[in-house]
Order: C-alpha cells, then sequence, then structure tokens
C-alpha cells in the first residue's frame, strides 16, 4: 500500500522566545519563534522534498494561530494539530549565553501540548506514514503519555519505521526517575534512534558515550543509532560499525534546533535508501550532509523558518 506521508511526528508545538539583543533602556529582547522538536525535524523534511503530518495541540489563543499559521505556510499538514479553549500554547524562554549554550524556561504547567488524550489519536491516519517520529516531551504527564503510547503501538502494529529522538529537558519532568523511565520506554519501539551526548550519559549512567551506547544496545535491539555530539560532530552505530564524522565549523549565532535538523537530515536519507541495507559509505554521506544541515542552522535565528534547502547544505559542504 502506498503511503500517504513520509514522516507523521507528534509531541510538543510551542512558542521558543530568543533573546535578539537589547531596548534602548538596556532591557533584554525576546524574539517569538515558533518550534517544538518534532515539527523541526518536519520542516527540515518539507524543505527536502517530503510529504509530512503532525499530530498535537495549542491553545485556542493568538499563539497557537501563530503556529498553526507557521506549520501551514512550510507545509506541514495540520488536519490533526488541535486546539484547547481552556488551556494557553506552550512557551519557553531561551536565555542564551556567550558560548551560544543555551537554559530553558518553559511555561507549561498546564500547556496546551500536554492536553492531547489517546482518544484525539486517530489510527487510520497514523498508517498513512512511513516514519513515525516522537520525543519524550509528549511522554511527561499521564493524559499524553498515553496518548502516546498509543501511537506508538499503532505504528508499530502497522510495520511503520518508529524513529525516537528523546530530547531531555530535565525541568519538565517531575523527576529525572521518570524521565529515564520514559526514554527506556521509548527504546523498546523504536527503530532509530537520535540521542545526545548528555542524554547517553544521563540514561546508562556511563561517562564514555561509547560504553553508553554499548549499554543501549545490549539491552535495546535499536538497528540504527546516532550519536550528536554538538559542535564536535556525530556517530552512527549500525551492524557493529561505529561510524564517526567531525562537525562543520561555522559562526553560530544559537543551537536551538541543530540536534532535530541532523534528525531531519538522517531521516531523509533513511526514507531514499534501505534502513535494513545501509553500506559504511552511505552512513558516511548521511552523516556529513546532516552534520552540515545542523550547523548551517546555527548561524539562523528560530528553527521552522529557518530550515536550509538541500543546495544550501551542499554550497556548505563544498566550501
Amino acid at each position: 500500500m502506498e503511503k500517504r506521508y513520509d514522516v507523521i511526528a507528534m509531541g510538543e508545538l510551542l512558542i521558543d522566545f530568543t533573546m535578539n539583543g537589547q531596548s534602548g533602556q538596556g532591557n533584554a529582547l525576546f524574539e517569538a519563534c515558533p518550534g517544538g522538536a518534532p515539527c523541526n525535524v518536519l520542516a527540515l523534511l518539507n524543505k527536502m522534498g517530503k510529504q509530512t503530518a503532525f499530530i498535537g495541540k495549542v491553545g485556542k489563543d493568538q499563539f497557537g494561530k501563530t503556529l498553526k499559521d507557521t506549520l501551514d505556510e512550510v507545509k506541514i499538514d495540520t488536519s490533526h494539530l488541535l486546539e484547547d479553549d481552556r488551556v494557553h500554547t506552550t512557551l519557553a524562554f531561551v536565555h542564551t549565553f556567550p558560548d551560544g549554550d543555551r537554559e530553558f524556561s518553559f511555561y507549561r504547567d498546564p500547556g496546551a501540548d500536554m492536553m492531547l488524550t489517546e482518544e484525539e489519536i486517530d489510527e487510520d491516519f497514523l498508517e498513512e506514514a512511513k516514519i513515525f517520529h516522537f520525543g519524550t516531551l509528549s511522554m511527561t504527564h499521564d493524559e499524553v503519555r498515553k496518548a502516546t503510547k498509543k501511537a506508538l503501538n499503532i505504528a508499530k502494529k502497522s510495520g511503520t519505521l518508529i524513529s525516537f529522538d528523546p530530547n531531555l529537558r530535565p525541568p519538565l519532568w517531575s523527576s529525572l526517575e521518570l524521565a529515564k523511565e520514559q526514554m527506556k520506554y521509548g527504546f523498546t519501539f523504536c527503530d532509530i534512534l537520535k540521542i545526545s551526548d548528555n542524554e547517553i550519559q544521563f540514561v546508562s549512567g556511563k561517562e564514555d558515550y561509547d560504553e553508553g551506547i554499548a549499554w543501549l544496545q545490549e539491552n535495546y535491539q535499536i538497528p540504527l543509532i546516532f550519536l550528536t555530539m554538538g559542535k564536535d560532530g556525530s556517530r552512527a552505530y549500525y551492524k557493529g560499525m561505529r561510524i564517526e564524522k567531525k562537525g562543520v565549523q561555522v559562526k553560530a549565532i544559537e543551537t536551538t534546533g541543530a540536534g532535530d535538523t541532523f534528525c531531519g537530515s538522517c531521516l531523509n536519507y533513511i526514507l531514499e535508501h534501505d534502513l535494513f541495507n545501509l553500506t559504511e559509505d552511505q552512513i558516511e554521506e548521511m552523516l556529513t550532509f546532516a552534520n552540515a544541515a545542523a550547523a548551517l542552522v546555527t548561524t539562523r535565528k528560530g528553527a521552522i523558518k529557518a530550515m536550509p534547502r538541500k543546495e544550501e547544505v551542499l554550497e556548505l559542504l563544498r566550501k
């Protein structure tokens, strides 16, 4: 059966307020950037010519309207983006430090994205995806966790490939133990895992990345694991191979969305190749492109609207 969507993602859709200079009075100015990891991934895929759709919830407010308009503008299907008329759209304030690193303040207890319920998950719609992508922000609270688990079971049953990026945000969890438990739940379902250096240390309890990944592979049979290491680049672990590619050096202004751009680039490559029969050369090609795309996004503000076109990434690699 020909599936209608290349990727359907589920999770948080929110406004990232990112620092953008100072006012005449010396106050910090923030720019309202549409964001949320799952849609950042989809936005990159759309730039690469793929068909995508999003499942989630925003508030019936000005921010919710902005988010829906943004997804429509970048051509992410919003037929399953719901509105909550009681709870406001989730907001995140991103404080950027001089080295480009950041800290998040979330306004989300409650936020509309966590109000999605399992009754609102449409089985027929989900079965239309070649890949289902999710993170752990839709697993922080009971109701939305049930919705995520229902979606995962539908995807698994219909033979859809499952992609997981834990995207750990400690301030959003009632306890880090719960965060760890939900990450492990995600590991049992996914075929493709994108995990960052600090996340592998957190969940495995091992300082050394390779030891952490070995722990993962021993406990969960995940066919393809990507490890992102910020500006140091990335690694892929696949069928006993460990392939590393250095990061592409650019003048970064903020890192929001870099990991999502990397993830979207890898999913784009997998859609065009056979996940279960990749060669070492193909994995190197995939990592090289994904590193460059992620680097490019760090030179721009915001994420959903900042995604690069394929030509721009190839141009950066030629340089």
